[in-house]
């Protein structure tokens, strides 16, 4: 699978992705807070310039595959954070890298959304098109004064549009780019908003049709399909991940 970099590849779905990709990559550049080949902060533009710069050292300018993982939960006090990590430090590293995806061989890319952008009642428009405006000031004013669950919903929700808006432009340069929406996924994430006291109802009440969260490993796994020449002519979808519950509470949505 050649050379592919993951975002989040400390922990949660980033690690199950790094784990998995060991012995189908021929090399996995990891970024990340710390325990990762880059060490950077995707939460600021200095942070983003630091993982395209480090990435690009590493791969000699051409990558194969990325995931870019990395995410904050909607349990965070800091909700500007959330929509700074979630989307605009997701839309960087996508865009930043997309020439040397280009350059690659087979180059695929995919984004982590979550089905929280359709499930969620509370997601917030207004955020929404300031994240796609690319207007990270305004998307950060207004996100701190919302819900945790509402900031990480609309940050989602604006990352798979924003997968969906580069379909021809990255098609032109050869670089497929989709997004996987996951339903709950058991991650330090996931436990992070069950002890939350107001989060950890809204993640019970959750209905999933197949009785059960999800492994890291499934959606890895995901991830990994739409890598590789398997998924060679699946460009710019959202795969729902989640266990059925986009079907159940939408199902006349196609």
């Amino acid at each position: 699978m050649g050379t592919v970099a993951v975002t989040g590849s400390a922990s949660g779905l980033g690690a199950a992705v790094s784990a998995h990709l060991e012995g189908q990559a021929d090399a996995v550049i990891g970024v990340d807070l710390h325990r990762a080949e880059v060490i950077a902060d995707l939460s600021d533009d200095d942070g983003r310039d630091a993982a395209l710069a480090g990435i690009l050292d590493i791969a000699n300018g051409v990558l194969d595959g990325l995931v870019v993982a990395a995410g904050l939960g909607p349990h965070l006090t800091d909700r500007a954070a959330i929509v700074s990590v979630n989307f605009f430090g997701a839309v960087a590293l996508l865009d930043g890298l997309r020439d040397a995806l280009a350059a690659g061989t087979d180059p695929a890319a995919v984004a982590i959304a979550s089905n929280s952008a359709t499930v969620d009642p509370s997601v917030n428009a207004a955020l929404v098109e300031a994240c796609l405006a690319g207007d990270e000031t305004h998307a950060r004013s207004q996100a701190s004064v919302l819900p945790g669950n509402t900031v990480y919903a609309s940050s989602k929700l604006a990352l798979a549009r924003a997968v969906r808006r580069r379909a021809q432009s990255w098609g032109d340069v050869g670089v497929r780019l989709n997004a996987v929406a996951p339903g709950p996924v058991e991650t330090p994430l996931l436990q992070a908003s069950r002890d939350d006291p107001e989060l950890g109802p809204l993640v019970d009440a959750l209905p999933i049709p197949l009785g059960r969260t999800a492994t890291a490993g499934e959606i890895a796994d995901t991830i990994l399909f739409l890598l590789s020449p398997a998924a060679g002519y699946v460009h710019g979808s959202v795969l729902f991940a989640d266990g059925g519950s986009d079907a159940l509470l939408r199902p006349d949505t196609p």
